[in-house]
């Protein structure tokens, strides 16, 4: 989940007068493809990649990294202002963010692509991934039904655990905690054996987003959640206000990083890696992270813990990685063909090879490693904002995520932080009937 930027008029200008020297205005028909990204890790194996495709098709793809990510999206906001957009690009926003692009005229669907040859394309993915950039018939945005993105890899986010720590905390390293209380003791022995029971980057608030989205699930189940969006149920209700305590129930016990709320997550992957924290909350893509730092690590996953039995655990889960074709380009046929190309087996399992994500195309099981296994596994039951029948507003989201923070850093109660997110809640509904 990525921040959107709003860019001053000022800024608008520089970065217009700066991209414009980037050539990457939608020219004419031509055997090139413009391919912007954002992902530093992978540019070396997206530049590997088009040579591969220019040898095979004779088509030219210009593989164009943007970073950090804050740059990347200026430069897609302004092409789209400008119409100046790549042949393929990838939207990193909300829900919301994706359909005023797609209303815009900025991105092609697919599905005409997706569903030939009997849907030969489409049934290569796994259902979760397609999820991502899927709009249903009737959403809340207006968007006309069908698939709008390609996913190249897909992600999970779990509980991570070192297990040398828990065998030094006296814990069963193959039984990681199932329930909340569980989770609360396992952190508590791990603080007694001198490392932080748990860490991860909560300055970013996705991130707590993220966790309280599953606990809020397996505590009073999808449906109700959904209502709370809706806004026939509210953020005062109990089962919203139990929820919030057990952040402050972790608050209490301890054995949390004393800086994590105002710690970003690279930061807290540090600590992880180092072996200063026997738990963490991340993505399947930090493995990469954590191999580099660390290569030694024993690590293993479990769900979120349970705050109930009533319903399953989960985890997010959905595309990681997913490029859009622009509508306008006058190559569109050619992106989506090298798109097509890019997602097929074989150089699926390359960049699995190279970086260690989960990719989105199925069938390559047997080639992930262990640990990779088990996070895949995790697409099971998972959930995700993207695949939501419903979108919180932004305004509510942030309350949210900020009240934690304050219960996590002991200056406001779960019941405080449940009536300040309702107040948000009904001035969003009073905005947005």
């Amino acid at each position: 989940m990525k921040r959107w930027l709003v860019l001053s008029p000022l800024a608008l200008l520089a970065l217009m007068i700066g991209f414009g020297a980037c050539k990457s205005r939608v020219k004419p028909e031509s055997n090139e493809i413009l391919f912007w990204h954002w992902m530093t890790d992978r540019d070396k194996v997206f530049q590997e990649l088009a040579q591969q495709y220019e040898q095979q098709t004779g088509v030219k793809v210009l593989v164009r990294l943007y970073a950090p990510v804050e740059a990347y999206s200026q430069n897609v906001s302004v092409g789209a202002q400008t119409n100046s957009l790549p042949d393929i690009y990838g939207i990193l926003g909300d829900t919301k963010i994706k359909a005023s692009f797609i209303k815009a005229g900025h991105v092609l669907r697919l599905d005409e692509a997706l569903d030939a040859d009997n849907g030969a394309w489409k049934k290569s993915f796994y259902k979760e991934a397609l999820e991502t950039s899927y709009f249903p018939p009737v959403n809340q945005f207006n968007v006309p039904q069908g698939i709008y993105g390609v996913p190249i890899d897909v992600m999970t986010i779990p509980m991570i655990y070192n297990k040398k720590l828990f065998s030094k905390a006296g814990l069963d390293p193959n039984k990681p905690p199932e329930t909340w209380s569980q989770f609360i003791e396992a952190g508590k022995k791990l603080k007694e054996s001198g490392v932080t029971g748990f860490v991860s980057g909560w300055a970013e608030g996705w991130l707590i987003y993220s966790m309280a989205t599953d606990l809020a699930h397996n505590l009073m189940g999808a449906d109700k959640v959904m209502d709370t969006f809706r806004g026939k149920v509210p953020y005062t209700d109990p089962q919203w206000v139990e929820l919030l305590g057990a952040f402050d129930e972790l608050k209490k016990a301890g054995f949390a990083d004393n800086s994590m709320v105002s710690m970003l997550n690279k930061y807290a992957e540090q600590a992880f890696a180092t072996e200063h924290s026997g738990i963490t909350f991340n993505g399947s893509w930090s493995i990469n992270v954590f191999e580099g730092m660390n290569p030694n690590l024993e690590l293993g996953v479990f769900r979120v813990p349970a705050l109930s039995n009533k319903f399953p655990r989960t985890v997010w889960g959905a595309a990681g990685s997913v490029f859009n074709v622009n509508a306008k380009s006058p190559n569109k046929e050619k992106a989506v063909a090298f798109l097509k190309w890019l997602t097929e087996p074989d150089q699926a399992k390359f960049m699995l090879g190279r970086t260690k994500n989960i990719p989105a195309t199925k069938g390559l099981e047997k080639e992930f490693p262990a640990i990779i296994n088990d996070f895949a596994g995790m697409m099971d039951k998972s959930i995700h904002p993207s695949r939501f029948p419903v979108s919180e507003e932004p305004k509510v989201i942030e309350t949210f995520t900020k009240g934690i923070q304050a219960i996590l850093i002991g200056e406001k109660t779960p019941a405080i932080v449940s009536r300040e997110v309702q107040a948000a809640k009904e001035k969003s509904l009073k905005l947005n009937p």
